[in-house]
């Protein structure tokens, strides 16, 4: 089943991200390693949240995203903004950028690790010289402790779900199957569907492994809004890396 299509116009009523933290946080850690980029990509930018707030902070933005869904939902909260209906592990844009950013845990959707040094080595080709490559990913302890194999559940007015969840610690793989009722129509009826989600857990020396290989340079990570090392008990964590300056 194809994932983030019916689930993309319930999205937002479901997903409660920080997204205006996490732009405040974003631009702390561009100023915290000399970056002051103006024209930013926002790789799997989902509904486009984060990248709608950074536009309104006065930077030129582009959205990528594998779901034609997703982007359509964020094609209609304002103009201004480049969205491309691409997949990471293969995106080309037009020229390159001062900054990427991926957030919201979308690099552990790629299960295999060669897709992750596809999207690094992506990334290091886009990136102008200099430029910071800053993304999150959910921890092992998230997948192991807090998600583990449990079953969540949610309502609002005009939908509910239950997620069923089931992590693998010998192959990392975390699945969680997810299965929404949401009215439709007059609202006398609700329609259900279901999902299937796949990520994978990785460790900071995996992360670091596929930077060296990408020739990304690997500045830091830390806790989420935070400038600390991570704890062992963080659910998110945030990597900042850069691409070298040309040298003669």
């Amino acid at each position: 089943m194809d994932i983030y299509r019916d689930f993309a116009h319930v999205y937002d009523d479901f997903i409660d991200a920080p997204y205006e933290d996490w732009a405040d946080y974003i631009e702390e850690i561009w100023r915290a390693h000399g970056a002051a980029p103006k024209l930013v990509l926002d790789l799997a930018c989902g509904t486009g949240n984060l990248t709608h707030v950074l536009a309104g902070r006065g930077y030129d933005m582009i959205g990528v995203d594998a779901s034609a869904e997703m982007l359509s939902v964020a094609a209609q909260k304002g103009t201004g903004i480049l969205f491309l209906h691409q997949d990471m592990r293969s995106f080309e844009l037009y020229g390159t950028v001062d900054a990427i950013i991926c957030m919201c845990d979308s690099l552990n959707y790629l299960k295999d690790p060669a897709d992750l040094s596809r999207v690094f080595a992506l990334a290091h080709n886009y990136l102008n010289p200099g430029g910071l490559f800053v993304f999150d990913i959910n921890s092992r302890h998230k997948y192991q402790n807090m998600l583990a194999d449990n079953i969540f559940a949610g309502t609002d007015e005009n939908a509910a779900y239950i997620w069923e969840n089931c992590y693998d610690p010998q192959s990392k793989i975390n699945e969680y199957y997810i299965t929404f009722f949401v009215k439709d129509g007059d609202g006398a009826f609700y329609r259900r569907f279901e999902e299937a989600h796949l990520q994978r857990a990785y460790g900071a020396d995996e992360i670091k492994s596929a930077l060296a290989g990408a020739d990304l340079e690997y500045l830091a990570h830390y806790g989420e809004l935070t400038f600390d090392a991570p704890k062992p008990d963080d659910a998110r964590i945030f990597f900042v890396t850069r691409k070298g300056e040309y040298k003669n």
